[in-house]
């Protein structure tokens, strides 16, 4: 089955939306609510991805290691400061099974360096599994599969 009822859809369309809003605004624990305990987050090259081969820029493989990644962004990394903006296309819901939706949506990352203009710095795709939970939706898995063939610098933030 590939289609959801409406409210499951507005709830869907949530998600991403809290997600952007979430990673934009730097609040790293309702980016981390937003996860399953024993989710895979991963941030990949399309070319990778396409060719079936594992190598990944950032690989977190449980909500404990989204933990992780929030405390060296909040204490232990020192980059240029800058602003990112998502923007995230509707998602996409390819099938629905044992409660448990396949969607993707794509999306565009935009970065400020202050005193700078602002420039793209990532787009690609998510490709995610979202498990309907007591507490509502939760990414299972999501892959930002990214387009973009170099990353600036380095990846501070999740995509």
């Amino acid at each position: 089955m590939n289609t959801l009822d409406i409210d499951t859809y507005l709830a869907l369309t949530r998600l991403y939306a809290d997600y952007a809003a979430a990673v934009d605004s730097g609040d790293w624990d309702k980016w981390i609510a937003l996860f399953v305990e024993d989710c895979d987050y991963r941030v990949q090259p399309r070319e990778n991805h396409e060719r079936g081969m594992p190598l990944a820029t950032l690989a977190l493989l449980s909500r404990g290691m989204l933990v992780d990644r929030a405390y060296g962004i909040k204490e232990t990394l020192f980059h240029d400061p800058y602003y990112q903006r998502h923007v995230v296309g509707a998602p996409l819901v390819e099938k629905v099974e044992d409660g448990v939706i396949h969607a993707q949506a794509n999306y565009a990352v935009f970065r400020t360096k202050l005193s700078q203009e602002t420039t793209v710095f990532n787009v690609g795709r998510y490709l995610d599994r979202i498990r309907m939970t007591a507490d509502g939706l939760r990414f299972e898995r999501r892959h930002c599969i990214y387009d973009t063939e170099m990353i600036p610098n380095s990846l501070i933030y999740p995509i």
